[in-house]
């Protein structure tokens, strides 16, 4: 199944999330400016979470309609 599917279907949000949070993982290349990266990262800290799971959680949020 494809997300534009879940989309289409009228999944929830919580039927998105989980969609988005499975599967195998595959690494990227992200080109973002130093500051943005920096700050990021010290978010993820001050949250006691990896940086690569802060972007996660942001790509899931966002992709699943929630805030």
């Amino acid at each position: 199944m494809k997300y534009a599917e879940l989309i289409e279907g009228g999944a929830s949000t919580s039927q998105r999330q989980d969609f988005l949070a499975e599967g195998d993982p595959t690494p990227i290349t992200l080109r973002v400016p130093k500051n943005l990266k920096d700050a990021a990262a010290e978010t993820a800290r001050l949250r006691g979470i990896s940086f690569s799971a802060f972007v996660r959680s942001c790509i899931i949020n966002e992709l699943a309609g929630r805030d």
